[in-house]
């Protein structure tokens, strides 16, 4: 990505960014780096020669007079049968690249059938009421989801042509009954997979396998239809794509639409001198509060702004904050500022975005979870409050600003066709014909450590390349369940486990369910004995596979969602603070046998986290078989400190505020399945560099003293208490707690560093523990930047003795059971980690730790002993002996 570095004092007092600064205190300095992204204008081409007149006529009439040369081109290569991948920036309209082929194979094949796919509800409702409102014969396009009533879904069965849905109705309905789809399988000429970079970690790597379930059954019916993927710009997105579907896959990744210039600018908010936090620590302006105060400046500015927040409370609390300060200043400004949240009802959405296009809204505060489904572009400028844990996540929230060069409202609302969106927005008479504005793009730092080192390395954001996905189709925790789902759905032939689900893995988790007694083996194949039950139900595509918990309000007995089984107890324990579509609830009771939490509703003016006690043991050979699962140990080790992760980012906004970490007893962190899951034998994968195959642990070479390592391990955690907070970060008391422990299976990547070591290097033995500790912490907060997941995702531990290395050990694991390839990715990148972890220590002005650098939000030792000199020196005796 080409940009231009500006000298800070460059910044025009008249531009976006200049009105931004204007409201800075006195003697704040928050303004870390200013970039300009150049402005590139459109390369258009001519409709191809054998897309169909008809479909033609009506994309021009929805406003594309010629398609960019990047839609044509992904067009071209599903029309003729290549699976392909369209990976380009936000409002690029990578909907036109599918649409096309699409449109016209139904059209001209009146028996075909194609089938839509996408990580949220509200995507694919913009994309079929695109379809549906183009006016084509015949195309019979509908809705297969949650809110289809069950009358209409017998009509789409036996009716439609093109099925918009997700992967949940694919996994629990329409693969489980595909003999009532028969005919819709065997006529299905396409798969599109939209935003397909939403599916990582474990969710995606259960979406692979479902892909493979699907295309099974199609080659049973005798169909083998065309993938057509629509991304996010990411790196390598055909090897993404192809580890996603198990196809080969071609890339179009050369961006033909226009962009307006954009300022991108980096924002450190300054530490508070009235304010500490825990033991004492330095506090800095919420990144919210900073938000709300920029909304408002760039509203007076008459500025359309979108400001994307962590949490669905932050963005409620951010928009309140930017309206009160408009109110002092012309109330009539006030209203014209509003959240914008998960939960609205569709026609509340396109009313906000209306709102927000037309001009009759200028600032609106969104959570990250509506990056994929919210339909706005265009804006002025975007703010982006705390780093959204991806770089793909924060190009796809920053690529809402721009205006299109001409600002016409022909022209822009042709860019709108071109993303499936089908209705004119009615532009303002102030927008038409007015020359484009350079737009805004400010990233403002959290207390963190991934942001702290983000805003003082630039480059780490905008000189690199976006992630790839992380996934790992034959994790055994995820294969198993699947592998069950496909048994029932038909018999698993030997040919299949070769060319479907991965071979030689697959088989020995086959063997392991044979086994367990979940299958029977026979001569024709593998067998799901139970015809009357269906597995699929039971399989959490989303979750750890430990269950769901079921969020009730006890006066009304109004379900108001669910929680993974493996973080309700950090998530929803008693006291727990619950968020649900903006409304604070607090919880009574938590039965976990019975799969329930009993809330009441409630505004506390404090938050929770939760705190865990943990045990982490090295499993070397690898875990045993199926039963093993099933044990939970709590045995007392000696004395480690760690963090859980509780698998609920805080984007996700149900429960960000009840997230724990962990006091430790011998390391490592809380379940995301906790021993309920299936124990089957995992490998180590041989998908990164340095990582080969076989069970057990991998060691990287190192110098003499250190040594790094990949392997399994067992984690035992328990929740023990939690904090109460104010929004100031003080802490208002620990509450205790009484919840069972949970086991997890998982993988790791650790490092040891011999004591002798350690006391040469200056640390006295009174000083390594909180050294140790230090790093970890920090260490957890940088690893999202190289293996794409959450802070939240993950776990950690660290000892100045662990038993089974014998010496200090600092580990740092996966939260879901067998692992997400998340610690496979630390082990592959270790210097670059430890590297950036080093430099976000090292950058961070606090003299002796604070939530920037080596605070965790989660830690359940209280953030002590915390030692930040000490773990630079850690971490300078690691990447010596690395390097």
């Amino acid at each position: 990505m080409s940009t231009s570095v500006q000298p800070l004092s460059s910044v025009a007092p008249g531009s976006l960014l200049g009105r931004v600064l204007a409201g800075v205190a006195p003697g704040e300095s928050p303004l870390t780096h200013v970039a300009s992204l150049p402005a590139r204008g459109a390369v258009c081409v001519d409709w191809p020669s054998w897309a169909d007149p008809l479909v033609v006529a009506a994309l021009r009439d929805a406003g594309v007079t010629r398609p960019w040369s990047h839609q044509v081109a992904a067009a071209s290569a599903a029309f003729e049968g290549r699976h392909v991948v369209l990976a380009t920036g936000t409002a690029s309209g990578k909907s036109l690249g599918y649409q096309l082929p699409v449109l016209t194979s139904l059209v001209d094949d009146r028996k075909a059938t194609a089938l839509y796919l996408s990580p949220t509800k509200a995507l694919g409702a913009d994309q079929l009421r695109f379809v549906a409102g183009l006016g084509l014969d015949d195309l019979r396009p509908a809705a297969f989801d949650g809110d289809t009533a069950m009358a209409e879904r017998d009509w789409v069965r036996s009716h439609a042509r093109w099925v918009f849905s997700n992967p949940d109705m694919l996994h629990r309905n329409m693969l489980p009954s595909h003999a009532r789809w028969a005919s819709f399988l065997r006529r299905l000429r396409y798969v599109v997979l939209d935003e397909c970079h939403a599916y990582r970690g474990v969710f995606g790597s259960h979406v692979a396998l479902l892909l493979r379930r699907l295309r099974r059954l199609c080659a049973r019916y005798g169909s083998s239809p065309v993938f057509v993927l629509a991304s996010a710009t990411v790196s390598s997105p055909a090897a993404s794509a192809s580890r996603l579907t198990g196809l080969p896959v071609v890339s179009v990744d050369t961006d033909g639409s226009p962009r307006v210039a954009r300022t991108v600018a980096l924002w450190e908010p300054p530490l508070l001198d009235e304010l500490t936090g825990e033991n004492g620590a330095p506090v800095r302006r919420s990144a919210g509060a900073e938000a709300g105060r920029m909304l408002a400046d760039l509203v007076v500015e008459g500025a359309r702004t979108l400001a994307f927040v962590r949490s669905r409370r932050g963005a409620e609390l951010t928009a309140l904050r930017a309206a009160n300060s408009l109110a002092e200043v012309d109330p009539s400004l006030a209203s014209r500022v509003s959240a914008y949240r998960a939960g609205y009802l569709p026609e509340e959405r396109r009313a906000l975005e209306a709102a927000l296009d037309s001009g009759e809204l200028l600032g609106v505060a969104s959570t990250n979870a509506l990056e994929l489904g919210i339909d706005v572009a265009g804006l002025d400028a975007v703010l982006v409050a705390g780093f959204p844990g991806t770089r793909a996540s924060f190009w796809q929230q920053a690529g809402r600003a721009g205006r299109p060069t001409s600002s016409t409202p022909d022209e822009a609302d042709g860019a709108r066709a071109r993303d499936g969106l089908r209705e004119p927005r009615e532009w303002p008479e102030s927008r038409a014909g007015r020359p484009a504005r350079e737009a805004l793009v400010v990233l403002v730092a959290r207390d963190d450590p991934l942001d702290t080192y983000l805003v003082h390395h630039p480059e780490a954001l905008l000189g690199r390349p976006v992630e790839g996905c992380v996934l790992d189709p034959s994790n055994p925790y995820v294969l198993a369940p699947q592998l069950a789902c496909a048994a029932a759905e038909s018999a698993i032939t030997e040919a299949e486990v070769d060319t479907v689900f991965g071979g030689a893995r697959a088989r020995a988790v086959l063997d392991e369910l044979v086994a367990d007694g979940v299958l029977r083996r026979r001569p024709a194949g593998w067998f799901w004995p139970r015809p009357t039950e269906r597995p699929a139900a039971e399989v959490d595509i989303r979750g750890s596979g430990a269950g769901q918990v079921v969020v009730v309000e006890a006066e009304t007995g109004r379900m108001l969602g669910t929680v993974d089984g493996g973080t309700a107890p950090a998530t929803v324990h008693p006291g727990a603070v619950y968020l649900h579509r903006g409304a604070s609830f607090v919880v009574d009771e938590l039965h976990l046998a019975d799969g329930l939490a009993l809330v009441h509703a409630e505004e506390p003016d404090w938050s929770t986290s939760a705190r865990s006690v943990v045990d982490v043991a090295i499993l070397d050979p690898p875990a045993a078989p199926v039963a093993a699962a099933v044990a939970v140990a709590a045995s007392a080790e000696p004395p480690g400190v760690g963090e859980v992760p509780t698998g609920n980012g805080a984007d996700s906004g149900e429960a960000a505020a009840a997230s724990g970490e962990a006091v430790v007893r011998g390391a490592g962190p809380e379940p995301r399945g906790a021993g309920r899951d299936v124990e089957l034998r995992p490998e180590v994968r041989g998908t990164e560099p340095g990582i080969g195959p076989g069970g057990g642990v991998t060691t990287m070479p190192a110098g003499d003293g250190v040594t790094v390592c990949l392997g399994e391990v067992t984690v035992t955690s328990q929740v023990v208490s939690y904090l109460r907070r104010r929004p100031s970060g003080e802490v208002i008391e620990t509450v205790p707690l009484d919840l069972p422990a949970q086991t997890l299976y998982t993988r790791a990547v650790w490092y040891t560093i011999e004591e002798p070591l350690l006391l040469e290097a200056g640390l006295d033995p009174a000083r390594i523990p909180g050294a140790l500790h230090a790093a970890e912490h920090a260490a957890i907060g940088l690893l999202p930047l190289f293996a794409v997941c959450d802070r939240w995702d993950i776990g950690g531990m660290s000892t100045a003795l662990h038993p089974d290395t014998g010496a200090p050990t600092v580990f740092v694991h996966d939260g879901h059971p067998g692992g997400a390839g998340f610690a496979e990715r630390g082990f592959a990148e270790i210097v670059p980690w430890l590297t950036a972890t080093r430099a976000a220590i090292a950058d961070c002005e606090c003299p002796t730790g604070c939530p920037s650098c080596v605070q965790s939000p989660k830690c359940g030792n209280g953030n002590n002993p915390l030692d930040k000199a000490g773990a630079v020196v850690v971490l300078d005796l690691v990447l010596a002996a690395c390097s």
